[in-house]
């Protein structure tokens, strides 16, 4: 990150009247975490940065690498400075603060575990992966019939993924690239810029389609697919230029429905208010 991302993304999270010092890397898309001031809230430590360095020096003598990955960021200090601070992704902070004995840590132990039984039970009954996206979706207040095009629209997405796979395109970088490539020809934006459209920083873009949306993406999907195995690209420069044609497909559909309508198919909306999203969990945490 940048010192000019630094500063620009430097944000401050409350928690519990706490106040959590974050920045944002655009181009990782991660929130990562002054990791003080999330033990300041956790223990009341009168010296955070102490405990966090006893912390840290236990951490090490158990070999855990969690330590050894964090990075340190400019961030603003309480007296105004940019200073070079300890942060935290999220991966890493959840692990930091299971080795955290604290009450107030116990509520996101607890949720770790329960997340942990939930995958094992998955790879168990692979069907309850479906189940419980379909429940996550109707809690985040989307109507029936968005979640039947977007379940629809993982198992475009799976099958275009598991045909990059089979023509040797590496998961990662080279599926971003290809799927930016998708996007860029139906929509007329990058991935990253159709975000920027919808102001949307970690966020699912396939979560904030409208249901049009969603529908053409789905067609740019499944026409590069079935390009693919009709053409069977022998290089990633060759599964490029299928991912170019099947995304211009989409967006000759997109134009045709544009100029028949007289409005925009891409839009700034989101499909789902986040402040509802937070009273969910709210209200979920304090039913249990």
């Amino acid at each position: 990150m940048t010192g000019k991302q630094e500063k620009d993304n430097n944000v401050i999270q409350p928690f519990e009247g706490r106040k959590i010092r974050t920045a944002w890397n655009e181009e990782k898309e991660e929130w990562y975490f002054a990791i003080v001031d999330v033990v300041a809230a956790l223990t009341q430590s009168v010296d955070p940065g102490a405990y966090w360095r006893k912390l840290k020096e236990r951490l090490k003598d158990e070999g855990n690498e969690t330590v050894t990955n964090c990075h340190s960021l400019k961030l603003r200090a309480a007296d105004g400075r940019m200073r070079l601070t300890n942060v935290a992704n999220t991966e890493q902070l959840l692990r930091l603060i299971q080795s955290i004995p604290s009450p107030k840590a116990e509520p996101f132990k607890l949720w770790l575990a329960m997340v942990g039984k939930e995958r094992i039970d998955e790879t168990i009954d692979p069907e309850l992966t479906i189940d419980r996206a379909l429940a996550t979706y109707l809690k985040k207040g989307y109507s029936r019939e968005w979640i039947n095009q977007r379940l629809q629209a993982i198992q475009v997405r799976k099958e275009l993924t598991d045909e990059w796979q089979d023509r040797g395109v590496k998961q990662g970088v080279e599926y971003a690239i290809l799927t930016d490539e998708i996007t860029r020809a139906w929509a007329g934006l990058s991935t990253r810029e159709y975000k920027n459209l919808k102001v949307l920083k970690k966020e699912n873009l396939r979560d904030n389609m409208s249901t049009l949306e969603i529908v053409l993406n789905m067609l740019a999907e499944a026409t590069s697919t079935t390009l693919s195995k009709k053409q069977k690209p022998a290089t990633f420069e060759d599964s490029r230029k299928v991912a170019r044609k099947g995304g211009s497909i989409a967006g000759n559909a997109r134009k045709e429905i544009e100029a028949n309508t007289g409005e925009p198919v891409i839009t700034q909306k989101n499909a789902v208010d986040f402040t509802k999203l937070l009273g969910v969990v709210i209200e979920d945490n304090g039913d249990n």
